[in-house]
This record gives C-alpha cells, structure tokens and sequence, in this order.
C-alpha cells in the first residue's frame, strides 16, 4: 500500500551499464519496489546504454552526467561536467534521502548533496575494494581526482581553482592507499553504510571503524524455467556473469585444463560477454573455445538465462572480490551445486551439502571440480545439493530485500533510528592486498580421521568412501 507521504529516494551509482553486472541489476530491483512502496525515485548515474526497464515511470526521473569510457573495464566514468549545475539544482529542490552505491565520481556528488541539504546519506557497500585497487589501479587517478573535487567543494573553493590543481599519476602502491583514504571519509561521514553480506560488512569496519553498518542482502528470484540449451555427450560445468579481471576467469581455465586430463568430454561454458574483455585475456578464451571444450554463447538476456542454467551439472565460481554475488543466488535458484574458492560467501552455501570449496590455485580448484562431478553421478546426493541450494535460495527474495530497504529509507527520512548488526568482527589480522603462500605440514595420520566423514545431511561423501580392501 502507497505510503502516506511519498518520499524521493535520490539513488547515486555509478555503474548504470553498459556491462551487465549485479550491482546494475540490485539498483534496479531497488528502484522497482521504491515505486511499488508509492514512493519517488531520481536516479542519478553516467550516461551510458544498458537496461533501464523503468525508464519513463511517472515516478521516477534521471540525471545522466556526461561520461567516458575507461578502457579495459566495461565501465564509463563521469568526471565532473555538470556536477556545478546539478549541485545546485537539487539542493534548491533536494530529494528526501541520498543513497549512494559504492565509489566513484556520481557517489562523491550524492555525498555533497547529502552535505550541503542536510539529508540523510545511505552508502551501500557493493565493492572488495582490495580487490578493485589491485586489478583496477589504473582507474585510481580518476577516483582520486574525484575525491580532490569533493575536497575543493567542502571548503567552498571554486573550479576555477579546480583547473589550477595539477594532479600527478599515483603509483600503484600510492594509489591502493589514496582509493583506502578515500573509501575511509565515505563511510565515516554516511549515515547508514549497508552491505550484501557479513564477509563486506567486515571490510567496511576494517576500513572505517566507526561506521554505522547495516547487513541487507541483494535479493533475486528464480529465472523463468526453459527447455535446457543443448550439451554434447559429458557433464558440463558452467559460469555466468561478468567476464573480467577480477572474477578468476584465469584461474578457472587453468582448472579446467586439469579436469579435462579426468573426465571424459567434460565441457566448461562461461555465459557472459567475453568480446570486450582485455586483449590478453580475450584471446585466451577464443583459444580454449577452439581447442579446450570450452563454450562462449555470449552475452545472454537475462529472461533467458534460465536454459543455461539448466544446462549445467555444477556451477563453478572462482572469483574472491564478490561481495555477494546475485549469479549465485540465480545458480541456486535453478537447484545448481556449486565449486567455490571464496570460503567467506555463504548465504547460498552449504559445504559438503550443496558445494565443495577449493584454495584459490589451480589444482585445489580441478579437484574440487572433479570430487563435485563425481558426487553428481549418485542420485540421492544430487537431488539433496538441489533441493539445498532452492531452500537457501528462497531466503533472499527482491520483495524480501527491498521492503527492509524501504523501512530504512523511511525510518531515516522520519529522523528513527534504525538497527545496526551486531556481531560483526573485522579481521584486522588480515593481509591488505595479499599474496598469500599456502603451506602445510604432514603428520601420521590418526586412524580415527581416516573413517568417512558425514555431512550435514548424513550422508557419505562418494569420494571419501575407503579403498576396498587388496585381499592379502
């Protein structure tokens, strides 16, 4: 039922296309239910092409800033043009509350906003951002530039002082700690920091002690159910989602080439848009499609993503920088076991019942690959992953997400106080920018470890089963 008095909830991202991603799509889910809500959406983003299925709602406006491509990432950037004329127009007509997604130029102008008009300033927190300054550092100088603007703003200095600054290219290193300090202002001075998990949750506080942080995880629903896309002779592994740096694409294929010495006309399909990849990385999957089982559909329209999912015996997952991950929610969704290197995301993830978890390296990840494919050839087993994985799934709906958001917006809007989580422990033992060295000690064995061990749901693990005895 509409709300007594319709707010206007200014969401600021900067990531509205043109790739397919999941924050693009939990902003939409968002703005979706604000409108059901009764309430008003301004959406304030880069100009860019992508879905924008509620373009034209009579309740809903935009504010598309001029922007430019960064090569190599799917992403385009706005860098300040019109951010003058745009300031001032919403703080002559501000917006009930300002809820900025993640880091970028568009966030910097909704924390402006936010202090110039005296609103209350929600910071969703979609990004690792170790892991953004590691793969993406030579987008750090455009964050940083941004974050001077936002400097020269506070003290009511002018861009024709702007113009003077010369702003000098970072080292990588120098630029990991700029994007720190940075990340560190943004989430001390929000009102609200909310998160898609506890594993972001605990980055925030690493980063910013004293942030007021909220867990709210992004919610999907199932797919529409298809006929499967069709596959060859033995099981396939399958990936979808953004085909970048970040996500272990790498990794992955290096697995796969292992699995492929030991099962039989194993496929891996990697669904998502592999043509505007880097170089390098581009050319190593057209190779692996030409001569490694490996299968490239493409960018897939997300209402018919449902026949690839079906398609697949397991879903492989080797990225560390989610920070949710909505592929995995939709893989769960369609009954899909899963393959993980990342231990920390666990919303849809059950070990040793619906998936199996790997180091993050090439051979963990092939044996995990491997142990999965057999535990899928006994019956019971599969049909306990699947029903696991849609019961976990079930918990985390977009009605379910997004009515907590609106209560938050209008608690906020309202002046309430609104709960924080609690129990959330940062690990500030843990490496910044790591490259960690696994190693590992052998001892005799105790005769007790060496019995099969059960899982959750009392079951034997097919690859833990003992040797048949050698009969001497």
């Amino acid at each position: 039922m509409p709300a007594r008095r319709p707010l206007t909830i200014a969401e600021f991202t900067d990531n509205y296309g043109p790739a397919h991603s999941g924050l693009l799509y939990a902003v939409q889910f968002l703005e979706e239910q604000v409108l059901e809500a009764g309430h008003r959406v301004l959406l304030v983003a880069p100009v860019a092409d992508g879905p924008n299925p509620h373009a034209g709602h009579p309740r809903r406006r935009e504010i598309r800033l001029p922007s430019v491509p960064i090569p190599g990432t799917q992403i385009r950037l706005s860098m300040g043009q019109d951010f003058d004329y745009r300031l001032a127009q919403m703080v002559a007509n501000p917006p009930d509350l300002i809820h900025v997604h993640g880091l970028g130029p568009i966030g910097m102008l909704g924390m402006w906003v936010a202090e110039r008009t005296g609103r209350p300033l929600v910071i969703t927190w979609h990004t690792d951002l170790e892991a953004y300054a590691d793969h993406y550092w030579h987008v750090v100088p455009f964050l940083n530039a941004a974050y001077k603007v936002y400097e020269l703003h506070h003290a009511e200095s002018t861009w024709a002082q702007l113009r003077k600054m010369k702003l000098k290219r970072p080292r990588r290193g120098g630029a990991q700690v700029e994007l720190l300090q940075l990340a560190a202002k943004m989430l001390t001075d929000a009102d609200l920091v909310t998160t898609p998990s506890d594993k972001t949750a605990k980055r925030v506080l690493e980063i910013a002690p004293t942030a007021k942080v909220r867990v709210v995880p992004n919610g999907t629903d199932a797919l529409p159910v298809l006929p499967p896309v069709a596959k060859g002779r033995g099981p396939r592994l399958i990936y979808v989602g953004r085909i970048s740096l970040e996500k272990g694409i790498g990794l992955m294929l290096d697995a796969f080439e292992l699995v492929r010495d030991q099962v039989p006309n194993v496929e891996l399909m990697i669904v998502g848009d592999w043509r505007e990849t880097p170089v390098k990385l581009r050319r190593r999957l057209q190779r692996a499609a030409r001569f490694g089982g490996v299968k490239l559909p493409g960018q897939i329209p997300r209402e018919k993503l449902g026949a690839y999912y079906a398609s697949g015996d397991a879903f492989v997952f080797a990225s560390l920088t989610d920070t949710q991950a909505l592929v995995l929610h939709e893989a769960a969704h369609a009954g899909l076991p899963f393959v993980m290197v990342d231990h920390e995301l666990r919303l849809v993830i059950d070990p040793g019942v619906n998936a199996v978890l790997a180091r993050p390296n090439a051979v963990s990840l092939a044996g995990a690959m491997v142990s999965m494919l057999n535990a899928m050839k006994d019956p019971e087993f599969a049909a306990a992953a699947s029903a696991r994985s849609r019961e976990m799934a079930a918990q985390y709906t977009i009605s379910r997400q997004s009515k907590e958001f609106v209560e938050i917006y209008e608690d906020l809007a309202a002046g309430r106080e609104v709960a924080l989580t609690e129990g959330l422990d940062p690990d500030y033992g843990r490496k910044v920018f790591p490259r960690r060295r696994i190693t590992a000690t052998f001892e005799s064995p105790d005769p007790a470890a060496l019995e099969p061990a059960r899982s959750r749901a009392g079951r034997w693990w097919p690859w833990s089963k003992p040797a048949p005895a050698s009969g001497r």
